[in-house]
């Protein structure tokens, strides 16, 4: 299990501290409104980890149980996706855009509210998830449900955990990022490097 959660975990990391949308927008938030409005932001979009976890969860579930070729064929779909967004990332301008300009302040409830809907409401997470979470079950004979239900919570802790750190550090981050800025280059390189790397891990 440990050798499955290991990996598991730091992928999920590197792949949480890259520059997407969401880690963007809590920081944004962290630095115009404050750190307690970025901590609650980071907790909406976080828990709706656990509707996508459910969703791949019974749905790939279901398909282990009916075939073990149809489960090799979403681990390679799986592998291919993984690849195809590090060409996407190539493709891609190294700078980070972000501005706190205009941001209006809302109620922390509807910071919460709106976190978790940019969540839910992207069909790309669920995609992400359903080429992500198969490669790493140590066990696909057995209750893989409970098996995607961990990751999915490891992965929600860990974004939880790093999103919150983001928005009570908002302010240097922002700060380092206009002074230092190769870091977006970084930061491109390191998406690149992990979406390989994990395409790998699940090929072989």
């Amino acid at each position: 299990m440990l050798e499955q959660i290991i990996p598991f975990l730091t992928a999920s990391v590197f792949l949480t501290l890259s520059p997407g949308p969401d880690i963007i927008y809590v920081m944004v938030q962290g630095m115009a409104n404050g750190r307690k409005h970025g901590l609650v932001t980071a907790l909406g979009l976080a828990t709706g980890i656990i509707i996508h976890t459910s969703l791949v969860a019974f749905g790939v579930s279901a398909v282990i149980k009916s075939s073990e070729t149809l489960f090799f064929i979403i681990k390679l779909f799986g592998a291919f996706y993984l690849l195809y967004l590090a060409y996407q990332v190539f493709k891609s301008d190294p700078q980070i855009a972000y501005s706190a300009e205009g941001i209006k302040q809302k109620s922390l409830f509807g910071l919460y509210k709106q976190g978790f809907i940019m969540n839910v409401l992207n069909p790309k997470v669920t995609i992400f998830f359903l080429a992500f979470f198969p490669g790493f079950l140590w066990e696909p004979g057995g209750n893989t449900v409970l098996q995607f239900f961990i990751l999915g919570g490891v992965f929600m802790l860990q974004t939880i955990l790093i999103f919150g750190s983001v928005a009570v550090l908002a302010g240097k981050i922002s700060k380092y990022l206009k002074k230092h800025t190769h870091s977006g280059l970084v930061l491109k390189w390191l998406q690149i490097v992990v979406f390989v790397g994990i395409a790998v891990f699940i090929l072989f």
